[in-house]
């Protein structure tokens, strides 16, 4: 038996509304509009007076000899131009450089390893992991008064302890050689703790069954590790390294607290060397193109390594 297509038919329109029903509606929207605006409106004031308009301002005393005094003049590049040819600020960067590349690897491994071993079937497992993770909740402030108590030349802990093993006096923080090795150490004894926590969780989500299958076929547990455990702790990996990176251009505190920079400007580094000509020297336009070289610094080096992770991406997206 043949079937005659249905007619198509159109819904019924809703009747158009009343000029005082859209005026109802209009005011009703509005009101909302306003109730939104009201809850928004602080967060949007707190972003703009303390993030935005102060970059926006500092970006513009880059190119001011400035006092924050007296009235300052435009100056153009001038300030960028003589970053390049101050030794005092090569010698900033060059002690960032060396703190960031001790600081972050060691900051990785350490915590990876300690990780590998939290996550394994121990006693007290809790206790430890907790352990670990407090000198991170101590302030850097705090280290360092603590540390500067302990590596004090004169009266100091470390130097009682290396004279009853018959070891000479050291100078610690008070010697130039020694003084940027020492706050990569403290920084470390804090820092490797975020690095367990986070590695910790990121063990937890590695599939089981990709362990089991490896283990079938008779990988031992340094092929484990290898080729299961660091591929999917990756992209961890990636954001700690970041992390630890944006962390170790942005040293400040400990080094105020320590050693002021020095010994012999040993322990300057970029952020410490912006405050000394921003609130030291009173040359904030100065200090604020020394920030914004820094700025551009992180913002190369992580650009550099998103790129570096999609191509990573891409090759493997291939070989699959």
């Amino acid at each position: 038996m043949s079937t005659l297509p249905r007619a198509l038919t159109l819904p019924p329109q809703a009747p158009p509304l009343a000029p005082e029903a859209r005026r109802a509606a209009r005011r009703r929207a509005r009101r909302e509009r306003t109730t939104a605006w009201a809850f928004v409106a602080p967060s949007v004031v707190v972003i703009l007076g303390l993030s935005v308009v102060p970059v926006v301002w500092s970006l513009l005393l880059s190119f001011r000899a400035d006092d924050l005094v007296t009235p300052g003049r435009w100056v153009g590049l001038d300030n960028y131009d003589a970053l390049v040819q101050d030794p005092g600020f090569r010698t900033a960067v060059a002690n960032t450089l060396q703190y960031t590349a001790l600081y972050v690897p060691l900051s990785l491994v350490g915590g990876l390893a300690l990780a590998l071993v939290l996550n394994g079937r121990l006693r007290f497992a809790g206790l430890y992991r907790t352990l670990v993770f407090v000198p991170f909740v101590v302030s850097a402030t705090a280290q360092g008064v603590l540390f500067s108590f302990i590596l004090d030349p004169e009266f100091g802990a470390a130097n009682a302890l290396l004279h009853h093993l018959g070891i000479s006096r050291q100078g610690f923080l008070s010697d130039p050689g020694q003084a940027l090795y020492l706050l990569v150490l403290i920084s470390l004894w804090s820092g490797v703790g975020f690095c367990v926590v986070v590695y910790l969780a990121a063990l937890q989500d590695v599939p089981p069954e990709l362990v089991e299958s490896a283990r079938i076929d008779g990988a031992g547990r340094r092929q484990v590790l290898r080729h299961v455990t660091l591929p999917a702790l990756t992209p961890v990996t990636v954001f700690l390294l970041v992390w630890q990176l944006i962390t170790a251009l942005q040293v400040f505190d400990l080094i105020y607290v320590t050693t002021k920079g020095g010994p012999l400007g040993s322990t300057t580094v970029v952020v410490y060397f912006v405050w000394q000509q921003a609130f030291q020297m009173f040359t904030a336009g100065y200090g604020a193109a020394a920030a914004y070289v820094l700025a551009a610094a992180l913002f190369l080096a992580g650009g550099a390594l998103h790129v570096v992770r999609r191509r990573r991406d891409r090759t493997e997206g291939a070989a699959r």
